[in-house]
C-alpha cells in the first residue's frame, strides 16, 4: 500500500464544515441569516462587480494600447484561463465557508490570514479611488446642465476649454508640486454626495443592497447603449470601428499585453477582492447553483 501524504495542516477538519454540517446550519440559520429576495438579487450583484469602472474606463484605454482588436485575444485566453475557475472557486468556497474575506483564509490556514487581510484592504483603497472618481462623475453630471459644458475665457489663450475646466475649475491644482493647495468646497460636497448613496444602498445589508442592485447593475448598460448609439453618430466613429476590429497580432508577442490582460480579468470580475466570499452564502447552499453563477 502507498503512503499517503498529508500538507502540515492541523485542524483542517475541524474548520471546513461537512455537507451534513452544512444542511444542519441552513436549518439554524434559516431565520437569522440575511437572505436575497430571490437569485436576480444576487446575479445582478455579480454583474455589478463585472460592469464597473474598470470595464467601463480601463477596458477600452488597453484595448487602443494593444493593438485594438488583438487585445481581445489574450483576454479571452486569460479568461477562460483564470477568470471563471478563480470566480467559481470564490462562490465556492463563500458556499462552503460562509465567512468573510479573513474568515475565509483563517479557515484554510491560520497562516494564511494575511491574505484575507490585504485582500479587505485593497477592496477598502479601491473604494476609496473608485468613490472619488464618483465625485468626479457627479461634478460633470451637475455642471452638465449650463450651455455651454465648457464655456470659452480668455484664459484658454494657450489650452483647450476642456482642459481648463477639469484643471482648473474641477480640480483647481496648483502651478507646484510644493503647494499642496487647499479643499476645493465643490469637490468635497460631491464626494460626500457619494458616499452617502453608498450608505444609503449598504445600511442594512443584503436587504437594502438587493433592492439597490435592480438600479446601479442595469442602469450601465443602458448608458453604454446611449454611448453606443452617440459614438456612431460622431464624425471618426467607422475609423473607431475599423481599429478595434483590425487586431495588430505583434502586439501578441509583447508580454505586457498578456500581463495587462490578466490584470483586466481580475479587474472585470472583482477577484481576489473578498466580496463574493460574503456575498455567496445569502443564497442556498447548492452545487450546481454554484456552477451556474460562476459560468454565468
Amino acid at each position: 500500500m502507498a503512503e499517503k501524504h498529508h500538507l502540515p495542516n492541523p485542524g483542517l477538519e475541524e474548520r471546513i464544515p461537512s455537507h451534513q454540517e452544512l444542511e444542519k446550519m441552513e436549518v439554524e440559520e434559516a431565520g437569522d441569516r440575511p437572505k436575497w429576495d430571490n437569485k436576480a438579487q444576487y446575479m445582478l450583484t455579480c454583474v455589478g462587480f463585472c460592469v464597473g469602472l474598470g470595464n467601463v474606463w480601463r477596458f477600452p484605454y488597453l484595448c487602443q494600447s494593444h493593438g485594438g482588436g488583438a487585445f481581445m485575444i489574450p483576454f479571452l485566453i486569460l479568461l477562460v484561463l483564470e477568470g471563471i475557475p478563480l470566480l467559481h472557486l470564490e462562490f465556492a468556497i463563500g458556499q462552503r465557508l460562509r465567512k468573510g474575506s479573513v474568515g475565509v483564509w483563517t479557515a484554510i490556514h491560520p497562516y494564511l490570514t494575511g491574505v484575507g487581510i490585504a485582500s479587505m484592504f485593497v477592496s477598502f483603497l479601491v473604494g476609496l479611488y473608485y468613490n472619488t472618481i464618483i465625485a468626479w462623475v457627479m461634478w460633470y453630471f451637475f455642471n452638465s446642465f449650463q450651455e455651454p459644458l465648457y464655456p470659452k475665457t480668455q484664459k484658454c489663450a494657450r489650452s483647450s476649454p476642456m482642459d481648463y475646466f477639469w484643471y482648473r475649475e474641477t480640480l483647481n491644482i496648483s502651478t507646484a508640486i510644493e503647494d499642496s493647495g487647499g479643499l476645493q468646497w465643490w469637490m468635497v460636497l460631491c464626494l460626500i454626495c457619494a458616499w452617502t448613496v453608498l450608505y444609503v444602498c449598504c445600511i442594512r445589508g443584503i436587504e437594502t443592497t438587493g433592492k439597490a442592485v435592480y438600479v446601479t447593475s442595469s442602469l450601465p448598460y443602458v448608458v453604454l447603449t446611449i454611448f453606443l448609439l452617440r459614438g456612431l453618430t460622431l464624425k471618426g466613429s467607422l475609423s473607431g470601428i475599423k481599429f478595434l476590429f483590425t487586431p495588430n497580432m505583434d502586439e501578441l508577442m509583447n508580454p505586457t499585453t498578456w500581463l495587462d490582460a490578466g490584470a483586466q480579468v481580475f479587474y472585470s470580475f472583482g477577484l481576489a477582492w473578498g466580496g463574493k466570499y460574503k456575498r455567496s452564502p445569502g443564497l442556498r447552499y447548492l452545487w450546481k447553483r454554484v456552477l451556474t453563477n460562476g459560468l454565468l
